[in-house]
């Protein structure tokens, strides 16, 4: 065999074999970034049913003790809670979570809001957790349509409604 073409065969071997232990390295980083975020995505899953996420954000679920099938989870509510901030409504975190970065989320669940959401229970999660409910958030996908506009306080909102606080009895 000629030098030239022996050369060849050993550097087309050596670059497979270079190709296949960068894939086998690659495969292995991809698994375990999986596994890591499959486990975020669950832990995700379970902050949500437990802090109560899902009692204003996904409608009819503290009414129906929780019977809300998970596919409508998150997905916003057109209850408004009025108050002397004016009336909001309970955000679509399905939707909005597709349009912000994982960092972005992070600042913006964070950031005082307004009443009824309890902002300051965010703020003091740990980050840890609050990546993970966006994480569930991005895993879950989009769904449901926006909650309706923030009414300020000087004027009405359609119905339904909760004043808040409650006015007095007659």
């Amino acid at each position: 065999m000629e030098p030239h073409v022996a050369s060849r065969k050993i550097l087309a071997v050596a670059i497979l074999a270079a190709l296949a232990a960068t894939a086998a390295t690659t495969a292995s980083a991809q698994q375990k970034a999986a596994k890591s975020t499959s486990a975020d995505v669950q832990r995700g899953r379970y902050l949500v049913r437990i802090t109560g996420c899902n009692d204003c954000h996904t409608a009819g679920y503290a009414m129906s003790g929780g019977k809300v099938d998970e596919k409508l989870w998150l997905t916003g509510d057109k209850l408004g809670w009025r108050g002397p901030w004016g009336t909001t409504y309970p955000a679509n975190l399905r939707l909005g979570a597709q349009k912000l970065t994982e960092d972005q989320w992070v600042t913006r669940a964070r950031s005082e809001l307004r009443p009824p959401m309890p902002w300051f229970n965010v703020r003091d999660m740990s980050e840890r957790d609050v990546r993970a409910i966006y994480r569930y958030l991005k895993q879950a996908g989009p769904a449901g349509e926006p909650a309706p506009d923030f009414v300020p306080p000087d004027r009405t909102p359609a119905p339904p409604f909760v004043q808040f606080p409650a006015p007095p009895p007659k």
